[in-house]
């Protein structure tokens, strides 16, 4: 039997880091992929190998590709391909999830995050998995206030949107699968970009905030002082904690936990140790944009009748992320110090926000155009070629139920 480690989510933001990481570190990866309406799944993932491999100068080992979709059945894996996982994997880590906050005429995100962890357990059982490494989100806890403990789950706990909804859900039903021998679950808190290049590939989170800035801001006319001034009301005191992390932080964190077998079976929340600002973003705002303006009013409404015309322009922007104003809970890290405490989080500093800002202009924040790569991806059958077909269709049919 071969070693791989089949993941899902591989070109999320979480999932690429994730592959890079792996790979690394020696990790032999089985990755489950869809194709996209502009690129096949090969193209998707040839496509982060290049973009690791340029970043790195160094060449990274091809993972086996299968084709499927989280949101049907075994994950729309046929009978030879799960009996090829049964055969060759020996851990499943799920990162696959929609980050839609609200359900849609599309399904989500119900549809990804609770059918489709649904269907992976499905696939787990079939090809007799029983190391599961699962991404949560540290937010399964709602609207608690507080200390939020490493062991917690449902406390019966309100909830903001459907996503965190949907994600203790899933969680949920991870737990209950009594056919795993280890489980383990993480738990990251807000992931912004990448903290010493400011990479991302989805501009959801602190970016919707930097990148509303770079756009508005840029456009206000520079007052007799030099600034210039953004009237803008923001109903918080700037003080509110933000548990916000860098996506690199917590691939490492991850990678390290998962390459160490005492640290299985155990939830980790992988949250700062000093929370971010909004006070702190806006600072940054003022000394990159060279601006001013921003009046914090505490928590009290603001009539839409009363907006200027700066306020027309960002505060419907910043709506959807209107449940997040007030302060964010203290997540206990108490696993994550225990198993890797030589892998410290970066302070997201004003430094840093600067290299996020920079990166999204850059970038035309997810707009800029990147080159097609050639495909270098195998399939199981390219790697068996000979023997992949035979093995499969004479493996015991009882691994599929």
């Amino acid at each position: 039997m071969s070693n791989y480690l089949l993941l899902t989510g591989a070109t999320g933001l979480l999932g690429r880091y994730l592959v890079r990481d792996l790979l690394e570190r020696g990790e032999r990866l089985a990755l489950l992929v869809r194709g996209s309406k502009r690129e096949s799944a090969e193209e998707r993932v040839e496509a982060i190998l290049a973009y690791w491999e340029e970043i790195s100068g160094r060449r990274l080992q091809r993972p086996v590709l299968l084709q499927g979709d989280i949101r049907q059945p075994l994950l729309g894996l046929g009978k030879s391909e799960v009996q090829w996982v049964s055969k060759n994997c020996h851990s499943m880590m799920h990162s696959a999830a929609s980050l839609k906050f609200l359900e849609d005429g599309s399904g989500e995100p119900r549809l990804t995050n609770i059918e489709g962890t649904r269907n992976m357990l499905s696939l787990c059982n079939a090809a007799s998995i029983r190391q599961l490494h699962y991404v949560s989100t540290a937010y399964v806890c709602g609207l608690r206030k507080g200390i939020i403990y490493e062991h917690e789950l449902d406390c019966q706990q309100e909830f903001r949107n459907d996503y965190e909804k949907s994600k203790l859900e899933a969680e949920t039903l991870v737990r209950n699968a009594d056919f795993f021998d280890r489980l383990t679950v993480y738990r990251p808190a807000v992931i912004s970009g990448d903290s010493k290049t400011g990479y991302t590939n989805t501009y959801h989170g602190i970016y919707l905030y930097l990148r509303l800035m770079a756009l508005l801001v840029p456009r206000q006319p520079i007052g007799p002082d030099g600034l210039r001034l953004t009237r803008l009301r923001l109903p918080m005191t700037g003080n509110e904690r933000r548990n916000v992390v860098p996506i690199d932080w917590v691939s490492r964190v991850m990678t390290e936990l998962y390459l160490t077998p005492e640290a299985h079976g155990q939830t980790f929340h992988l949250a700062p140790e000093e929370c971010l600002t909004p006070k702190q973003i806006i600072d940054a705002g003022y000394s990159y944009f060279n601006s001013t303006g921003i009046e914090y009013v505490g928590y009290q409404y603001i009539d839409p009748a009363t907006y200027n015309a700066f306020e027309m322009e960002m505060l419907p922007g910043l709506s959807m992320y209107s449940n997040y104003e007030s302060t964010d809970p203290i997540f206990d890290c108490t696993n994550v110090k225990h198993f890797a405490p030589h892998v410290p989080c970066p302070r997201i500093d004003e430094a840093m926000l600067h290299t996020y800002i920079r990166y999204g202009e850059e970038d035309r924040w997810g707009k800029r155009k990147t080159p097609a790569r050639s495909k270098e991806i195998h399939s199981p059958e390219e790697i068996f070629p000979y023997s992949y077909r035979e093995q499969t269709e004479n493996a015991d049919s009882n691994a599929v139920s």
